[in-house]
Protein backbone atom coordinates (compact mmCIF):
# COMPACT_ATOMS: atom_id res chain seq x y z
CA UNK A 1 0.00 0.00 0.00
CA UNK A 2 1.27 3.73 -1.02
CA UNK A 3 1.97 5.38 2.17
CA UNK A 4 0.05 8.94 2.17
CA UNK A 5 1.45 12.05 1.33
CA UNK A 6 1.33 13.98 4.55
CA UNK A 7 4.09 16.32 5.87
CA UNK A 8 5.03 13.30 8.63
CA UNK A 9 5.60 10.95 5.99
CA UNK A 10 7.63 13.29 3.22
CA UNK A 11 9.95 14.10 6.77
CA UNK A 12 10.88 10.35 6.93
CA UNK A 13 11.84 10.57 2.87
CA UNK A 14 15.38 11.22 1.98
CA UNK A 15 16.04 14.68 0.09
CA UNK A 16 19.10 16.07 -2.02
CA UNK A 17 19.79 19.60 -1.48
CA UNK A 18 21.97 21.68 -3.53
CA UNK A 19 20.95 25.41 -3.00
CA UNK A 20 20.37 26.12 0.88
CA UNK A 21 22.48 29.57 2.10
CA UNK A 22 24.44 29.04 5.16
CA UNK A 23 23.91 32.42 6.45
CA UNK A 24 19.97 32.11 5.93
CA UNK A 25 19.45 29.43 7.81
CA UNK A 26 20.55 29.92 11.54
CA UNK A 27 17.68 29.22 14.41
CA UNK A 28 16.15 32.69 15.50
CA UNK A 29 17.39 31.45 19.00
CA UNK A 30 21.07 31.16 17.76
CA UNK A 31 20.70 34.62 15.98
CA UNK A 32 19.86 35.95 19.55
CA UNK A 33 23.13 34.29 21.69
CA UNK A 34 25.45 35.17 19.33
CA UNK A 35 24.46 38.57 18.92
CA UNK A 36 24.86 38.75 22.75
CA UNK A 37 27.74 36.84 23.02
CA UNK A 38 29.46 39.38 20.10
CA UNK A 39 27.90 42.65 21.61
CA UNK A 40 25.89 42.56 18.16
CA UNK A 41 22.95 45.13 19.12
CA UNK A 42 21.03 45.89 15.70
CA UNK A 43 19.00 43.55 15.86
CA UNK A 44 15.22 44.29 15.31
CA UNK A 45 14.10 41.77 18.29
CA UNK A 46 15.16 40.89 21.29
CA UNK A 47 12.66 38.22 21.75
CA UNK A 48 13.09 34.70 19.82
CA UNK A 49 9.23 34.80 18.42
CA UNK A 50 9.33 38.81 17.57
CA UNK A 51 12.89 37.63 15.60
CA UNK A 52 11.05 34.82 13.61
CA UNK A 53 8.54 36.94 12.74
CA UNK A 54 10.73 40.25 11.52
CA UNK A 55 13.13 37.59 9.30
CA UNK A 56 9.73 35.80 7.97
CA UNK A 57 7.54 38.98 6.68
CA UNK A 58 10.95 40.79 5.98
CA UNK A 59 11.16 38.01 3.74
CA UNK A 60 7.84 38.41 1.89
CA UNK A 61 9.28 41.51 0.43
CA UNK A 62 8.36 40.59 -3.61
CA UNK A 63 11.54 42.29 -4.16
CA UNK A 64 15.32 40.51 -4.33
CA UNK A 65 16.72 43.43 -2.99
CA UNK A 66 14.63 43.64 -0.06
CA UNK A 67 14.67 40.02 0.58
CA UNK A 68 18.29 40.17 1.14
CA UNK A 69 18.50 43.17 3.57
CA UNK A 70 17.71 40.93 6.43
CA UNK A 71 21.12 39.16 5.88
CA UNK A 72 22.98 42.31 7.28
CA UNK A 73 21.22 40.54 10.87
CA UNK A 74 22.83 37.32 10.49
CA UNK A 75 26.04 37.84 9.15
CA UNK A 76 26.86 40.49 11.70
CA UNK A 77 26.20 37.65 14.42
CA UNK A 78 28.79 35.14 12.20
CA UNK A 79 32.45 36.88 12.44
CA UNK A 80 34.29 34.57 14.70
CA UNK A 81 35.27 30.84 14.39
CA UNK A 82 32.94 30.07 17.42
CA UNK A 83 29.64 31.56 15.98
CA UNK A 84 30.75 29.87 12.29
CA UNK A 85 30.91 26.31 13.49
CA UNK A 86 28.08 26.76 15.50
CA UNK A 87 25.95 27.45 12.42
CA UNK A 88 27.43 25.18 10.24
CA UNK A 89 26.78 22.37 12.78
CA UNK A 90 23.40 23.28 13.98
CA UNK A 91 22.72 23.49 9.38
CA UNK A 92 23.27 19.73 9.69
CA UNK A 93 21.59 19.07 12.84
CA UNK A 94 18.32 20.62 11.27
CA UNK A 95 19.20 19.26 7.81
CA UNK A 96 19.54 15.69 9.44
CA UNK A 97 16.38 15.76 11.51
CA UNK A 98 14.55 16.39 8.20
CA UNK A 99 16.08 13.27 7.03
CA UNK A 100 18.06 14.96 4.03
CA UNK A 101 20.95 12.88 3.13
CA UNK A 102 23.07 14.97 1.13
CA UNK A 103 23.25 19.07 1.22
CA UNK A 104 25.65 21.32 -0.33
CA UNK A 105 25.41 24.25 1.95
CA UNK A 106 26.65 27.73 -0.10
CA UNK A 107 28.28 30.54 2.28
CA UNK A 108 30.29 33.72 0.97
CA UNK A 109 33.49 34.02 2.62
CA UNK A 110 33.89 37.62 2.01
CA UNK A 111 31.14 38.72 4.06
CA UNK A 112 32.36 37.53 7.09
CA UNK A 113 36.06 38.56 7.75
CA UNK A 114 34.69 42.07 9.66
CA UNK A 115 36.18 40.37 12.96
CA UNK A 116 39.43 40.18 11.73
CA UNK A 117 39.29 36.49 10.34
CA UNK A 118 41.30 35.51 6.92
CA UNK A 119 39.18 33.75 4.37
CA UNK A 120 40.95 30.84 5.20
CA UNK A 121 39.73 31.35 8.96
CA UNK A 122 36.50 31.50 8.15
CA UNK A 123 35.89 28.11 5.20
CA UNK A 124 37.76 26.64 8.43
CA UNK A 125 35.78 26.81 10.90
CA UNK A 126 32.65 26.18 9.14
CA UNK A 127 34.03 22.88 7.25
CA UNK A 128 34.98 21.80 11.03
CA UNK A 129 31.49 22.65 12.25
CA UNK A 130 30.29 20.42 8.96
CA UNK A 131 32.22 18.00 9.72
CA UNK A 132 31.67 17.70 13.68
CA UNK A 133 27.40 17.92 12.82
CA UNK A 134 27.81 14.87 10.42
CA UNK A 135 29.65 13.17 13.14
CA UNK A 136 27.13 13.82 15.53
CA UNK A 137 23.76 13.13 13.20
CA UNK A 138 25.73 10.02 12.76
CA UNK A 139 25.99 8.52 16.30
CA UNK A 140 22.26 9.06 16.11
CA UNK A 141 21.59 7.25 13.18
CA UNK A 142 20.63 9.91 11.08
CA UNK A 143 23.41 9.67 8.25
CA UNK A 144 24.08 13.22 6.40
CA UNK A 145 26.61 13.53 3.74
CA UNK A 146 27.29 18.25 3.83
CA UNK A 147 29.45 19.37 1.48
CA UNK A 148 30.00 23.60 0.81
CA UNK A 149 30.34 26.22 -2.14
CA UNK A 150 31.81 29.01 -1.82
CA UNK A 151 30.09 32.14 -2.94
CA UNK A 152 31.22 35.57 -4.41
CA UNK A 153 29.43 38.61 -3.95
CA UNK A 154 28.43 39.38 -8.14
CA UNK A 155 28.31 43.61 -6.75
CA UNK A 156 32.15 42.84 -4.96
CA UNK A 157 35.31 42.48 -7.01
CA UNK A 158 36.93 39.49 -5.23
CA UNK A 159 35.28 36.16 -7.33
CA UNK A 160 38.55 35.46 -8.21
CA UNK A 161 39.92 35.37 -4.75
CA UNK A 162 37.05 33.13 -3.79
CA UNK A 163 37.55 31.00 -6.64
CA UNK A 164 41.17 30.55 -5.72
CA UNK A 165 39.86 29.79 -2.33
CA UNK A 166 37.48 26.81 -3.90
CA UNK A 167 40.37 25.14 -5.37
CA UNK A 168 42.70 25.40 -2.08
CA UNK A 169 39.97 23.44 -0.03
CA UNK A 170 38.54 21.35 -2.75
CA UNK A 171 40.19 17.89 -0.81
CA UNK A 172 38.75 19.78 2.43
CA UNK A 173 34.74 19.87 1.45
CA UNK A 174 34.82 22.59 -0.82
CA UNK A 175 32.98 21.17 -3.82
CA UNK A 176 31.98 24.19 -5.90
CA UNK A 177 31.76 27.94 -6.50
CA UNK A 178 28.90 30.36 -6.94
CA UNK A 179 28.27 33.87 -7.32
CA UNK A 180 24.91 35.96 -5.44
CA UNK A 181 23.72 38.68 -5.06
CA UNK A 182 21.25 41.33 -6.61
CA UNK A 183 21.31 40.06 -10.48
CA UNK A 184 20.43 43.21 -12.32
CA UNK A 185 23.47 45.44 -13.23
CA UNK A 186 25.59 42.32 -12.07
CA UNK A 187 26.03 40.18 -14.93
CA UNK A 188 27.67 36.93 -14.38
CA UNK A 189 30.53 38.06 -17.39
CA UNK A 190 31.85 40.61 -14.78
CA UNK A 191 33.41 37.39 -13.37
CA UNK A 192 34.42 35.49 -16.20
CA UNK A 193 38.21 35.55 -15.10
CA UNK A 194 37.07 33.20 -11.80
CA UNK A 195 34.88 31.15 -13.95
CA UNK A 196 37.95 30.36 -16.36
CA UNK A 197 39.85 29.91 -13.24
CA UNK A 198 37.65 27.54 -11.89
CA UNK A 199 37.39 25.29 -15.27
CA UNK A 200 40.90 25.83 -15.48
CA UNK A 201 41.34 23.51 -12.70
CA UNK A 202 38.67 21.07 -13.50
CA UNK A 203 36.65 22.14 -11.09
CA UNK A 204 32.52 22.99 -10.78
CA UNK A 205 30.69 26.37 -10.61
CA UNK A 206 26.97 27.18 -10.40
CA UNK A 207 25.53 30.73 -11.07
CA UNK A 208 22.63 32.66 -9.33
CA UNK A 209 20.90 33.43 -13.04
CA UNK A 210 17.18 33.78 -14.24
CA UNK A 211 15.92 34.65 -10.63
CA UNK A 212 15.41 38.68 -10.38
CA UNK A 213 16.61 39.20 -13.81
CA UNK A 214 15.45 37.83 -17.38
CA UNK A 215 16.81 35.37 -20.16
CA UNK A 216 20.31 37.18 -21.07
CA UNK A 217 21.15 36.26 -17.22
CA UNK A 218 20.92 32.30 -18.28
CA UNK A 219 22.24 32.98 -21.66
CA UNK A 220 25.21 34.24 -19.91
CA UNK A 221 25.69 31.93 -17.03
CA UNK A 222 25.63 29.37 -19.44
CA UNK A 223 27.24 30.09 -23.11
CA UNK A 224 30.12 32.73 -21.78
CA UNK A 225 30.48 31.31 -18.27
CA UNK A 226 29.99 27.36 -18.63
CA UNK A 227 27.59 26.68 -15.17
CA UNK A 228 27.27 23.74 -14.33
CA UNK A 229 23.84 24.35 -13.23
CA UNK A 230 21.82 27.33 -12.67
CA UNK A 231 20.77 28.87 -9.45
CA UNK A 232 17.25 29.48 -9.74
CA UNK A 233 16.72 30.12 -13.56
CA UNK A 234 12.41 29.99 -13.18
CA UNK A 235 12.86 32.89 -16.08
CA UNK A 236 13.61 30.32 -18.52
CA UNK A 237 10.02 29.77 -18.58
CA UNK A 238 10.20 33.57 -21.09
CA UNK A 239 11.51 30.93 -23.42
CA UNK A 240 8.94 28.15 -23.34
CA UNK A 241 5.18 28.71 -25.39
CA UNK A 242 2.11 26.91 -24.29
CA UNK A 243 -0.10 26.79 -27.10
CA UNK A 244 -4.00 26.75 -26.82
CA UNK A 245 -3.34 23.01 -27.22
CA UNK A 246 -1.66 22.85 -24.37
CA UNK A 247 1.38 21.93 -26.40
CA UNK A 248 4.81 23.31 -25.33
CA UNK A 249 7.32 25.01 -27.58
CA UNK A 250 10.89 25.35 -26.91
CA UNK A 251 12.76 28.45 -27.91
CA UNK A 252 16.66 27.98 -28.70
CA UNK A 253 17.84 28.86 -25.07
CA UNK A 254 15.39 26.58 -23.20
CA UNK A 255 15.57 23.66 -25.63
CA UNK A 256 19.51 23.76 -25.33
CA UNK A 257 19.53 23.35 -21.47
CA UNK A 258 17.04 20.36 -21.95
CA UNK A 259 19.35 18.63 -24.32
CA UNK A 260 22.08 19.51 -21.95
CA UNK A 261 20.42 18.10 -18.53
CA UNK A 262 21.58 21.47 -16.90
CA UNK A 263 20.23 21.50 -13.53
CA UNK A 264 17.92 24.13 -12.38
CA UNK A 265 18.23 24.70 -8.33
CA UNK A 266 14.64 25.94 -8.09
CA UNK A 267 13.31 27.35 -4.61
CA UNK A 268 9.20 27.84 -4.90
CA UNK A 269 8.66 29.26 -1.58
CA UNK A 270 12.03 31.70 -2.08
CA UNK A 271 10.59 32.75 -5.66
CA UNK A 272 7.51 33.68 -4.24
CA UNK A 273 8.96 35.50 -1.57
CA UNK A 274 11.25 37.55 -3.78
CA UNK A 275 8.73 38.06 -6.42
CA UNK A 276 9.60 36.10 -9.38
CA UNK A 277 6.84 34.35 -9.30
CA UNK A 278 3.35 35.32 -8.19
CA UNK A 279 2.53 31.85 -6.53
CA UNK A 280 3.47 28.50 -5.72
CA UNK A 281 0.78 27.61 -8.39
CA UNK A 282 1.89 29.89 -11.21
CA UNK A 283 6.04 28.54 -10.53
CA UNK A 284 6.85 27.19 -14.01
CA UNK A 285 8.46 23.93 -11.60
CA UNK A 286 5.84 22.35 -13.03
CA UNK A 287 6.23 22.96 -16.64
CA UNK A 288 9.58 22.10 -16.68
CA UNK A 289 8.98 19.04 -14.82
CA UNK A 290 6.38 17.76 -17.29
CA UNK A 291 8.52 18.51 -19.84
CA UNK A 292 11.74 17.02 -18.07
CA UNK A 293 14.02 19.36 -17.63
CA UNK A 294 16.45 18.32 -14.64
CA UNK A 295 14.37 20.31 -11.60
CA UNK A 296 15.38 19.83 -8.28
CA UNK A 297 13.82 21.16 -5.24
CA UNK A 298 15.64 23.21 -2.85
CA UNK A 299 15.03 25.53 0.63
CA UNK A 300 17.32 28.67 -0.62
CA UNK A 301 16.90 30.28 2.89
CA UNK A 302 15.14 27.77 5.53
CA UNK A 303 14.79 30.82 8.18
CA UNK A 304 14.10 33.85 6.16
CA UNK A 305 11.76 31.60 4.30
CA UNK A 306 10.46 29.64 7.29
CA UNK A 307 10.88 26.43 5.24
CA UNK A 308 12.34 22.82 5.25
CA UNK A 309 12.93 20.27 2.29
CA UNK A 310 9.90 18.74 3.49
CA UNK A 311 7.74 21.53 3.66
CA UNK A 312 8.65 22.75 0.18
CA UNK A 313 7.98 18.80 -1.03
CA UNK A 314 4.92 19.39 0.34
CA UNK A 315 3.94 22.67 -1.47
CA UNK A 316 4.68 20.91 -4.42
CA UNK A 317 2.70 17.69 -3.60
CA UNK A 318 -0.40 19.93 -2.73
CA UNK A 319 -0.22 22.43 -5.80
CA UNK A 320 0.34 20.25 -8.62
CA UNK A 321 -0.79 16.81 -7.03
CA UNK A 322 2.33 14.84 -7.39
CA UNK A 323 3.24 11.39 -6.20
CA UNK A 324 6.27 9.94 -4.49
CA UNK A 325 7.68 8.43 -7.82
CA UNK A 326 8.02 12.05 -8.50
CA UNK A 327 9.37 13.19 -5.36
CA UNK A 328 12.00 10.36 -5.99
CA UNK A 329 12.70 11.83 -9.39
CA UNK A 330 13.38 15.42 -8.04
CA UNK A 331 15.59 14.10 -5.41
CA UNK A 332 17.74 11.95 -7.41
CA UNK A 333 17.99 14.76 -10.01
CA UNK A 334 19.43 16.47 -7.42
CA UNK A 335 22.28 13.57 -6.72
CA UNK A 336 22.95 13.28 -10.48
CA UNK A 337 23.93 16.53 -10.65
CA UNK A 338 25.48 17.22 -7.09
CA UNK A 339 29.47 18.15 -7.41
CA UNK A 340 30.75 15.03 -5.66
CA UNK A 341 32.03 12.23 -7.46
CA UNK A 342 30.05 9.81 -9.71
CA UNK A 343 30.64 6.92 -7.44
CA UNK A 344 29.79 8.96 -4.40
CA UNK A 345 26.66 10.35 -6.51
CA UNK A 346 26.00 6.95 -7.01
CA UNK A 347 26.04 4.91 -3.70
CA UNK A 348 23.96 7.61 -2.46
CA UNK A 349 21.00 7.15 -5.05
CA UNK A 350 21.54 2.94 -4.89
CA UNK A 351 22.01 2.82 -1.16
CA UNK A 352 19.61 5.06 0.61
CA UNK A 353 17.27 7.00 -1.59
CA UNK A 354 16.16 4.24 -3.85
CA UNK A 355 15.23 2.07 -1.16
CA UNK A 356 14.07 4.08 1.08
CA UNK A 357 11.85 5.70 -1.63
CA UNK A 358 10.43 1.98 -2.33
CA UNK A 359 9.22 1.44 1.06
CA UNK A 360 7.20 4.64 0.41
CA UNK A 361 5.86 3.73 -2.57
CA UNK A 362 5.09 0.53 -1.60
Amino acid sequence: MTTPLTLDNIQRAPKALLHDHLDGGLRPATVLELAQASGYDDLPAADVNELADFFRTAAHSGSLERYLQPFAHTVGVMQTPEALHRVAYECVEDLAADNVVYAEIRFAPELHIDGGLTLDAVVDAVLAGFADGEKAAGAEGRAVTVRCLVTAMRHAARSREIAELAIRFRDKGVVGFDIAGAEAGYPPTRHLDAFEFMRSHNARFTIHAGEAFGLPSIHEAIAYCGADRLGHGVRIADDIAVGADGVARLGQLAALLRDKRVPFEMCPSSNVQTGAVASIAEHPFDLLARLRFRVTVNTDNRLMSDTTMSQEMLRLVETFGYGWSDLQRFTINAMKSAFISFDERLAIIDDIIKPRYAVLIG
